[in-house]
Parts: C-alpha cells; structure tokens; sequence
C-alpha cells in the first residue's frame, strides 16, 4: 500500500516514510536560514536528531538545539528555550519530537517576538488577539510519537509550574506551516511510548465523538480515527518496525488532534490536573480514566457508541466498546488505575478543583459537577 502523500490542512504535510530527508527544504521553503531544534531531554541524544542536526549542518543551516524539556512542558522550560532562540540569533523552530517537545517547541516559536507574559495568552475568550502576529517565528513540525496531534493544532498545552495547572496557549498561527510526519522516526519509541501515545489519539477522538457538541466533518474523522487506532496500535506495539501500522497511527493522531475542534471532555478535563500535579504520562492517563468516564457518560451517549461499535467491527453495543477498551488497555499493558500509576494520597479537594476548571469539561455529554466529579476521580484509583 502507497502511504505517501502532501498534503494541505492548511498546513502543509508531508507523509510518507523517509520524508524526514526533507527537513532542510522545509526550512529553506518556510525562509528559516538558522532554526533552533527543540526536542525532550530523552530525544536529544538518539541517532534520528543527530540525523536531523546533521542534515541541518549540511544545508548550512547550523545545528541549533533546545532539549531542556520536560514531560509536561512549563513556562520555565519555555523561558530556557527563549534565552537560547534570541542569543543564538535564530528565525524559526523545528519543533521535535512527541507531545512535549512539540508543544514547546510551538510556544518558544510563539513568544520569540512578543512582550507580553506568556499567561496572557492563555485560550480565554480573545486573549490570543493580544499577541502580535509579527512576532511570531514560522514553525515546522516533525512528530515522533503518534498521539498529541499537537504537529496540527493551533494551541501548546504548557503547565503553570506555580499553581500546577496546564494552560492551553493559542493562537491560530501557532499552527506549524510544514509538517513532516515519517513513520520510520516512530519505530524506535519505547513500548510504553508507542501504547500512551497510541491510547491518547483514541483518547481525542472518542471524545470528540462522543461530545455533545454539533460539527458532522469532526465526527466523522474521529469514527475513522478510532478505526485506524483499534486495526494498528496493537500491531504497532507488538511489531514497533512495522511501518504500515505506523503510519495508519500517524495518521490517526491527526485526525484526533483535528476530530477534537469539536471537543474534548471528562477523560481529558481529569487527565490535565493529574498529570500537571503528579507528572505522569499524558496519554497513559487518558487511557486509564476512559472506563470510568465512559460509565459516567452512557446516560448520555450509549446511541452514539453503539453506532460507532458496529462500524468498528464490536459486537455487543456500549458494553462490548466498554469491554473492548479495558482488553486494549490490558494487552498494551496500561496500569490498571492511578493508584498503580503511583499516585497514593491524592490531593482530592485540588484535583476536582482543577478538573471543573479545564476547558475540556465544557464537551463532556453529561455536566460535569463537583460531586459527580469527585465520584469520578475516586472511581479511578
């Protein structure tokens, strides 16, 4: 099967395994004449960014690098990254890597020609029109993980490292102007990597169809996401050099990252806080919280999974999707809830606070409360 392609999303995306030799021309079509790579702290050293270093070099396009990033991205990690953008004299960001590295990547790209505080630009009602669209440096995206989406969305998810909150910073030219999405780069992800990733793009688009919210284009995408992900993750997991099902996994990240205009809800309104205040995993939570949620929801949206279980090949209806879930979950070997994540003596009053205040909850089907959210949270662990 010929899985290469360009595409235009506006963005411009090129698909196709062994596109990532195409980063320098990307540079050179977006006029970055010395960008700044930014990558996690585990990415920094690994054989596909020195790749990417050494096709910059060769270009004559220096061999700029940021890898002071952590899980969860936060403003002082964006700080870090903005002294080395301005003193290094660079013009543009290659944003690299999974969802953290992507996300900074983008919001160091953002704030390289604004005065104000990155706070200020938080996703609240307009605050976005308050940065100046000059001051931003043109971006490309180059994914190695399959699951944020983050390579095509027009915001940055950035922890508030005083309050322990993630803040969504947008702004529509926040969306990168080239993305290079090469499946080869994804083979080498760890497993638990390849099932997180893989569990929050099934995460974006369940709950992209399941919100209440009117948008038919986003539900259809998340439907054919959600297939994608059930006939690929578990063979991208088991068989990691497998590069059809990575690419059908590629392409389903985007198609979440896109699906969830339409909305997100509960799984990621109770995944924000816990990861902002106990730094685990982004993805791997979304998938440890999807049952209990999906229990919650099903007053609300039992018609609608039922519909999407006969188009995924499920039998059983709700219940057979809600059974599908946790034997996916088991198989690629998620924790069996937060307590076995490693979280004990959770701050309750603070997570429930945290979740009512996400702008996911305005997409949860059923109006999400501080008693039912409680219950929730507690369902849980």
């Amino acid at each position: 099967m010929n899985l290469t392609g360009n595409w235009s999303y506006p963005t411009t995306i090129k698909f196709g395994a062994g596109r990532s030799s195409e980063l320098a021309d990307a540079c050179k079509a977006t006029g970055m004449k010395k960008p700044l790579l930014v990558t996690d702290k585990g990415l920094a050293n690994l054989p596909i960014t020195t790749a990417a270093l050494d096709q910059l070099e060769a270009a004559g396009l220096g061999r700029g690098l940021f890898s002071d990033v952590d899980p969860n991205p936060n403003e002082i990690n964006a700080e870090a990254g903005l002294a080395v953008y301005r003193a290094g004299g660079h013009d543009g960001v290659i944003a690299f890597g999974g969802g953290s590295g992507l996300d900074l990547g983008k919001v160091i790209a953002f704030m390289s020609g604004q005065t104000r505080p990155l706070w200020d630009f938080e996703d609240i009602g307009d605050w976005w029109t308050r940065a100046d669209p000059a001051g931003i440096a043109p971006i490309i995206a180059v994914p190695t993980t399959a699951g944020t989406g983050s390579e095509v969305g027009r915001a940055s998810v950035i922890t508030n490292s005083v309050t322990h909150e993630k803040k969504i910073i947008f702004h529509p030219k926040i969306l990168p102007a080239i993305v290079i999405c090469d499946p080869e780069l994804t083979t080498g992800m760890p497993a638990f990597i390849t099932a997180g990733t893989g569990m929050d793009a099934f995460a974006h688009c369940l709950e992209a169809f399941s919100s209440p919210h009117y948008h038919p284009m986003s539900q259809g995408i998340a439907l054919e996401g959600m297939r994608l992900v059930k006939e690929n993750l578990m063979t991208a997991f088991t068989k990691p050099n497998d590069l059809e099902a990575r690419a059908h996994m590629m392409s389903a990240a985007m198609m979440g990252a896109t699906a969830f205009q339409k909305g997100l809800g509960a799984i990621h309104a109770l995944s924000h806080p816990i990861g902002a205040m106990y730094n685990t995993h982004h993805g791997t939570t979304n998938a440890v919280v999807m049952q209990p949620v999906l229990r919650m929801n099903r007053v609300e949206i039992e018609d609608r999974i039922n519909a999407a279980a006969r188009y995924l090949g499920i039998e059983g209806g709700f219940d057979g999707f809600y059974d599908y879930v946790g034997t996916l979950n088991a198989g690629l070997k998620i924790p069996a809830n937060l307590t076995a994540m490693g979280i004990t003596n959770p701050d309750m009053d603070k997570l429930v606070q945290g979740a009512l205040i996400d702008p996911s909850t305005g997409g949860n089907p059923v109006e999400m409360t501080p008693k039912n959210t409680r219950a929730l949270f507690e369902a849980c662990f």
